[in-house]
């Protein structure tokens, strides 16, 4: 027997290696392009629900500068326990739902005959998107985004 005669065989033992081969790596790669694209994914939503978070805790600070406004003046829009529901305008802000409440704490009197040292409580809550009009404190929403600011004066 020549070499000749045993190369042969073997030659045509190992010819579909390289179409394995080339299958094998055509599959990794479509494995790591699907989960480059799901992280590319993820990555997006977190961003814009960031940014919306954002969005929320400027239209909470809205609905507390607003409700400082009317306490300070005195007007009967932030009276003791009441809450309010402020629109608030434009394409950033108007989607979001803000809630104002105020509320009086008593405080001691300074002096006899004097008026107490009553505390204020406002407290804003902004939404988006809201459902029935109001903010709910849980919601399974994917989408849902809720910022609550609290101030005392």
């Amino acid at each position: 027997m020549n070499l000749l005669s045993l190369a042969i065989p073997a030659r045509r033992r190992m010819r579909g290696v390289g179409l394995v081969t080339a299958i094998f790596l055509l599959v990794v790669l479509a494995g790591l392009g699907v989960a480059l694209v799901s992280l590319f994914n993820s990555q997006q939503q977190a961003i814009l629900l960031d940014e919306q978070g954002v969005r929320a805790q400027q239209a909470a600070r809205a609905g507390i500068e607003w409700g400082l406004y009317h306490r300070l003046r005195g007007d009967t829009a932030c009276e003791h326990d009441t809450t309010h529901t402020v629109a608030l305008g434009g394409d950033v802000l108007g989607q979001f739902t803000v809630s104002v409440r105020c509320e009086r704490r008593d405080g001691p009197a300074v002096a006899p005959g004097e008026a107490s040292l009553d505390r204020w409580i406002i407290t804003a809550t902004a939404c988006a998107p809201a459902r029935d009009g109001a903010c709910p404190a849980g919601w399974n929403n994917p989408d849902y985004v809720r910022r609550v600011i609290e101030v005392q004066i």
